[in-house]
């Protein structure tokens, strides 16, 4: 009995000294918590820093690139204007050929005999022409000695009238004849490069046919045209009415071209009209330019670029890209720094892009400081620490806000 007594109050003992360490264990912790609760409390927010970018008006030259295709300056498909066999095609396909140049010779054979026939009508009828004019001259003085009859003098005055009309006649189909034999042989009307031959030696022809034979088209110059949006023009137009665009009326219509593999064109082309009628489908109209090909390095149907300068804007407001961001309805927006060292939030309208920067056309002015970096740091009215631009570094946004004196447009 006294030895289960023992165990019993050893027991209870172990229990005790088991809870007083829980409880030592259990306060300690509080008190830690509660110290490190203060010191948090205590410790000041840090303050995020950014980068900013002062904005200052720059002359930018502004342009519109627009896409099209070339076509050639002058086209013509050659028809034959006579029927007949094509004996020889007298040029070489893909060569370059004159005006005046024959092509094709189909059989004249035909034509030379109808000219035959008409010149033997013609000498035929000229040739009974004297006859009959000396016997109306004989039958006017017989007449008056009543010597012939009043009928026989009009019938040879008739007769006269009527060998005059055969010469007008046969005169007439002379030069008809003439001026078919001529179109056996097929001349080109301009000078240029032409195609591919659709007829070969031994076919037959008609005249004016739907089927061309062949094409020549004149490539230097050639002729470019681009579609350019009804939108865009009005929006020129506002620029130019109110003041922040200048055209230059010198260069007004100077114009570039963009190869479809990106290469400049090495000559300058000018702006030839612009088209009166705006397609309602597209609402866009038709641009015309033209460019010297000595060369011949555009042919008909290639894709280009043509870069249109529109003026130049003085006081042009650049912003880094890394600087606009999207609002969730979509719009452009900044964030700025203001006097006092807060962010602030500005909506945007903006213009174009221009290389690695946006052209903003209203919401920021000169002096202001946009933020380009640490933008997902910072929320508006917030405290900001605005950090210097670091020059020597390549990916800082020191070198978009460093600009040439003039900068262009795409």
């Amino acid at each position: 009995m006294t030895r289960n007594r023992t165990i019993m109050l050893f027991i209870q003992s172990r229990i005790k000294l088991n809870i007083g360490v829980v409880f030592l264990s259990t306060g300690l912790l509080c008190s830690l918590l509660l110290a490190g609760c203060r010191k948090q409390q205590s410790a000041p927010p840090a303050v995020p820093e950014v980068v900013t970018v002062t904005l200052q008006p720059q002359r930018v030259e502004l342009t519109t690139e627009l896409p099209g295709r070339t076509s050639a300056y002058l086209v013509a498909e050659i028809r034959p204007q006579v029927n007949g066999i094509i004996q020889k095609r007298l040029f070489t396909e893909g060569a370059d050929v004159n005006a005046g140049q024959v092509l094709y010779q189909i059989d004249p054979a035909p034509f030379q005999a109808a000219l035959d026939n008409a010149k033997a009508a013609l000498s035929k009828a000229e040739a009974s022409l004297a006859s009959i004019q000396l016997r109306v001259e004989r039958y006017k003085d017989l007449l008056a000695d009543k010597a012939v009859s009043q009928q026989d003098y009009d019938d040879a005055t008739s007769s006269l009238m009527q060998v005059k009309a055969d010469i007008q006649y046969w005169q007439a189909m002379v030069k008809t004849a003439n001026i078919n034999l001529g179109y056996t042989r097929v001349t080109a009307p301009i000078s240029g490069r032409i195609g591919r031959s659709n007829v070969t030696d031994g076919a037959l022809v008609t005249a004016y046919q739907p089927a061309a034979l062949a094409t020549i088209q004149q490539l230097d110059p050639v002729y470019v045209d681009v579609t350019q949006s009804i939108a865009n023009l009005l929006r020129l137009k506002r620029n130019i009415a109110s003041g922040n665009l200048k055209r230059n009326v010198a260069d007004q219509a100077k114009v570039t071209l963009i190869l479809e593999d990106g290469t400049p064109y090495p000559l300058d082309g000018t702006l030839k009209f612009s088209d009166v009628t705006v397609d309602p489908s597209t609402g866009s109209f038709i641009l015309r330019m033209i460019f010297p090909n000595p060369e011949q390095m555009l042919l008909p149907g290639m894709y280009a670029h043509a870069v249109i300068e529109e003026g130049v804007n003085e006081q042009a407001i650049l912003v880094p890209q890394q600087g606009i961001s999207r609002n969730p309805k979509g719009n452009p927006v900044a964030l700025i720094v203001d006097a006092e060292g807060k962010a602030q939030q500005r909506m945007l309208t903006l213009d174009r892009a221009i290389g690695d920067k946006w052209l903003v056309s209203s919401g920021l002015k000169p002096g202001d400081r946009v933020i380009v970096e640490g933008v997902q740091k910072v929320r508006p009215g917030a405290s900001v620490k605005v950090v210097p631009f670091d020059a020597g570094r390549k990916d800082s946004p020191d070198a978009a806000k460093t600009v040439q004196p003039v900068e262009k447009s795409n």
